[in-house]
């Protein structure tokens, strides 16, 4: 008779509503690990797996406090301490800032001190290293300027609170210097960054993967690229593809060290065809948008980090099964981005489909809104129109 393996800690996966969260919550719950999926909304898709345990808790983007409480209070529940998995800026932050109020309630797959993972969130920062270690980035000024020629991207030097200030905007592309000025005052209270763009579409953008233990041994290796975007170019990934690239992981590795980072991370570059060099965009130290790539390749970064944070250290490995494809296949209002099977969907799986029809759910909500707000606006353009209009 065969025997249930018993895995020795829970995960606790945080921020459910978006695909990165739902891969962390499927990969562990498939070995038969407990994990708990916490957020403040019951119907975000993380929440409605049938692999984890639902768990609501405050928005750090609306009170901080009330989250750290929370973890508290779920935390105080486990025999040893759980894995948690941070997979928004936001709680990374929060959990950071509060690490010491946390205590040993939790084990993290990054450092679990903000004075240590701070610096490596600030783009300013990851420039300076990059350009330290001899790896390309785009030219970077620190105010607007016509020298750098036009388009230009204009960014905050961290994520967030940017973010809480303007919700979805992580870039701004600006065709002139009067759109600079005015992108640059935007976030002007963030130390922002104003790069060259570099010429070609969301298929010239490339991603190294690590999974990186606190000795400095990168256990697990992994390298893609974006297809397709949204929106174009300065959007989220909706369609991405396995494909490995010596340099991308070369100098990926490179930058994480001279960061002196450990846990999961991604660094993003872009090819810039000009020169043939490819340029450091950015560093997310957290699962990313479509990490949930990496289990279809052999090097699931989660399952990674969770083995060696509860005592198991696996051996280092790096990716395989080059050419496989993650999708979002369904996204709102735009066009569906179906792949050629087998590949990997974000959201639609046939042993896990409660969070598709929790995300139709939803995303019929947002249907219904926009037609809603587009009926007002011919409303009210109409009752402008007749006000406006001469008496008969």
């Amino acid at each position: 008779m065969s025997s249930v393996h018993t895995w020795p800690a829970t995960a606790v996966v945080t921020s459910c509503e978006y695909p990165n969260g739902l891969a962390a919550i499927r990969s562990l719950g498939r070995r038969g690990i407990d994990v708990v999926a916490v957020d403040d909304d019951r119907r975000a898709v993380g929440m409605n797996s049938r692999y984890a345990r639902p768990v609501l808790a405050p928005s750090p983007m609306k009170d901080t406090g009330g989250l750290i409480a929370s973890l508290l209070e779920l935390g105080d529940g486990f025999d040893r301490p759980a894995v948690l998995f941070a997979t928004s800026d936001p709680v990374l932050r929060a959990v950071a800032e509060h690490s010491e109020v946390l205590g040993d309630r939790y084990v993290y797959p990054f450092p679990s001190s903000w004075e240590t993972l701070g610096p490596t969130q600030d783009k300013w920062v990851q420039v300076r290293k990059s350009e330290e270690a001899g790896i390309p980035v785009p030219r970077t000024a620190a105010e607007p300027t016509t020298e750098l020629g036009f388009p230009v991207v204009v960014k905050p030097d961290s994520p967030f609170p940017f973010r809480l200030r303007y919700p979805g905007i992580h870039a701004y592309l600006c065709s002139d210097l009067e759109e600079t000025e005015a992108a640059f005052a935007r976030c002007a209270d963030y130390h922002p960054l104003v790069q060259e763009f570099i010429p070609g579409g969301d298929d010239v953008l490339y991603t190294f993967g690590t999974y990186v233990a606190e000795d400095g041994e990168a256990l697990g290796l992994f390298s893609g690229r974006k297809l397709r975007q949204t929106p174009p170019l300065v959007g989220s990934c909706r369609v991405a593809e396995a494909v490995w690239v010596d340099e991308v992981v070369e100098h990926g590795l490179a930058l994480v060290h001279a960061l002196g980072y450990h846990g999961i991370c991604q660094v993003e570059f872009k090819l810039d065809r000009r020169d043939g060099l490819f340029k450091m965009i950015e560093v997310n130290t957290r699962p990313w948008g479509w990490h949930g790539l990496t289990g279809a390749c052999g090097v699931d970064l989660v399952r990674l980090a969770y083995d060696d944070l509860t005592g198991t250290r696996p051996e280092p490995r790096r990716m395989n099964n080059e050419g496989k494809r993650w999708a979002i296949t369904l996204l709102g209002s735009t066009l569906p981005a179906p792949q050629w099977p087998p590949y990997v969907d974000a959201i639609f799986v046939k042993d896990d489909l409660r969070p598709a029809v929790a995300d139709i759910r939803h995303q019929a909500r947002m249907g219904r809104r926009r037609l809603a707000n587009g009926f007002r606006l011919i409303r009210r353009a109409a009752t402008r129109r007749r006000r406006g209009s001469p008496a008969r």
